[in-house]
This record gives C-alpha cells, sequence and structure tokens, in this order.
C-alpha cells in the first residue's frame, strides 16, 4: 500500500507551489493551502517510501490542537476541507523558532551533559538529572533557516541583530508559555506529559499570529505519565511519545544522515508499523478515534479539492 507521495496539479500564473519535507504548499494570493503528504524525514532526509495514513495524522492532530489555542492567539488555519488539506491565510514568517523547554531531555541535556550551563541564554540549575523538569519552563530560540540546519540563540542576540523588535519578541515569549501551558494541560488529559515544543510565528495584517502545526509528534515530545515518576526513581529512560522510534530504526540500521551512510531500504512491515504507530500518536495524544481514509483514493481526492480551491 503506498501514500501520497506528492501532488501534481497544472497551475495557473498567479499560483506558486512549493515542496517541503512532508508538505506540497500551494498560495494564491491571501490563501495558503497546504497539503500533508505521507513522505516522512528524519535527520534532514527524506525517506524512500511513504507511510500510508501519516498525512492524515499530521494533518488532523495540528487542526485539532489549532482549534484549541484560537482564544490565545489568532492562528493561520481557517477551515479543513479535506483530511490531508488545510486552507489558511499567508503570512510573513517570523525566522525565529519558539523552541520552549519543560524538561531537560534531547538537546538541552546533551549541552548539560558536557559542562554546559547556559543555553540560548537560559541557566540551568546545577543537581539535574536527564528528564528532569526545570523548575521554569525555558525559551531556547533558534534561527529558522531557509536552507540547511536552525541554530541556537539568545533572546539577546535576537534584539541586538535587530533579527526582531524588542516588545514583539516578548509579546512572542509571552504567548509561547501560554500556548505550552494549554498544550501541557492537554496532555495531561490523556495521561500524558508535553516535554518540549516549538512554535512558529508570522504576521498577518501586522497582527502576530500562529504559523504552522503545533503539538503534534512531528514537533512535540511526550512522555507518559503513569511510568515517568517510577522511571526518574529508578533512572530509566523515559517512554516517549514522538517519532523518536523512526529515528532509532534509523540509527539501528547505522544511518544518521552523515556523509557516506546509505539510507536503509524500509520492507512493506516496517512500513505498515511506522502507519500504525502514527495512528496510535493520534489517537492517544488526541482522545479521539483516527478515521481511516481509502488510500487508493487519496490521489485523486487531494488533488481534486485543490484543484477546486484554487480555481475559486
Amino acid at each position: 500500500m503506498e501514500g501520497l507521495r506528492s501532488t501534481h496539479i497544472e497551475l495557473p500564473e498567479e499560483v506558486v507551489k512549493y515542496s517541503g519535507k512532508v508538505r506540497d504548499v500551494y498560495i494564491k494570493n491571501n490563501l495558503f493551502i497546504s497539503v500533508a503528504s505521507d513522505r516522512i524525514s528524519a535527520f534532514d532526509h527524506i525517506l524512500p517510501r511513504t507511510i500510508p495514513f501519516k498525512g492524515q495524522v499530521l494533518n488532523q492532530t495540528a487542526a485539532y490542537f489549532l482549534e484549541s489555542v484560537k482564544d490565545i492567539i489568532p492562528v493561520w488555519m481557517r477551515h479543513v476541507p479535506d483530511p490531508n488539506v488545510t486552507v489558511g491565510v499567508t503570512c510573513e514568517p517570523i525566522r525565529i523558532e519558539m523552541v520552549i523547554r519543560g524538561y531537560l531531555t534531547g538537546h538541552s541535556w546533551r549541552e548539560y551533559r558536557s559542562g554546559k550551563r547556559v543555553l540560548c541564554g537560559e541557566e540551568m540549575i546545577e543537581g539535574l538529572k536527564e528528564n528532569d523538569p526545570f523548575p521554569v519552563p525555558l525559551i531556547t530560540p533558534s534561527t529558522k533557516a531557509v536552507e540547511g540546519h536552525d541554530m541556537d540563540i539568545s533572546k539577546a542576540e535576537i534584539i541586538s541583530q535587530g533579527l526582531v523588535p524588542l516588545d514583539l519578541y516578548e509579546e512572542m515569549e509571552l504567548i509561547s508559555r501560554k500556548l505550552f501551558r494549554r498544550g501541557q494541560e492537554m496532555a495531561l488529559a490523556q495521561g500524558l506529559i508535553l516535554v518540549d515544543t516549538k512554535y512558529e510565528f508570522g504576521l498577518h495584517d501586522g497582527t502576530l499570529t500562529l504559523m504552522d502545526e503545533i503539538h503534534t509528534p512531528d514537533s512535540s515530545r511526550y512522555f507518559y505519565l503513569k511510568s515517568y515518576f517510577e522511571n526518574q526513581l529508578k533512572g530509566l529512560p523515559q517512554n516517549q511519545l514522538s517519532k523518536e522510534f523512526v529515528r532509532e530504526w534509523l540509527i539501528s540500521k547505522g544511518f544518521q544522515g552523515l556523509e557516506g551512510q546509505v539510507m536503509p531500504e524500509m520492507d512493506d512491515e516496517m512500513v505498515h508499523t511506522i502507519s500504525e504507530r502514527y495512528i496510535l500518536l493520534y489517537e492517544t495524544i488526541t482522545g479521539n478515534q483516527f478515521q481511516r481514509t481509502d488510500p487508493n483514493t487519496i490521489q485523486n481526492r487531494v488533488e481534486g479539492v485543490v484543484t477546486e480551491l484554487i480555481r475559486g
């Protein structure tokens, strides 16, 4: 079974298409059409096989969480005409990702373990072990690279380099904390801990607006609440709800995206396993039952929806 790899639509001159790692985007004037494909990426590489239902999972998870924060900040999304398609407004992007970390894990843990106690200008207290909570969540921004890798940056550097005005940055900080608090509350209701995540903002008609997905497995890390405290007491690794399992499989096959490494071939069984894991992620995070669409009609269905939106 093959998923949606890409969309191919005959476009009028006023429509611009952009293909990212996992999305095809169509822009017509102020209209922004996002198609969540079934491509999957890891270590900045797109894997050869598609993962059926992955695009639907991410699109519907993002829509679920975007809808939940409209009382905090305007969002780019306007409606979801298809399980794989979201329609919204265009925004002028702010080239800073607001990464917020509630726990010492991942990148912050690697920096801490190396002896560093300051990350993006934020102090990390002494005496912490991996996966311990920070007293207050840390905001550790990164540059949003057009090409290449994002880079850590501090608030002071952002302001001194004129990347974002001080008042706008402080608004982004405040909103990020409110969004993270909402995400943590929603996670706890599902027996989860929202560990860390990132937010991307832009300006729409001069108003700060939330762009891109939020609180999805591709942009966030979750721990299971039930096992968290016992695992911390025993010094055991935390059970994570994220797409980390894909990266772990690639690492086990000797691939981390480094020069000279050959990407492993994913067999049908592994594709099916990843697909089912993504569906489980959706149901666990949202508490909603996943409704599978027909993979045999996805190409024609999605391209038909996008064509109608462009013509309209």
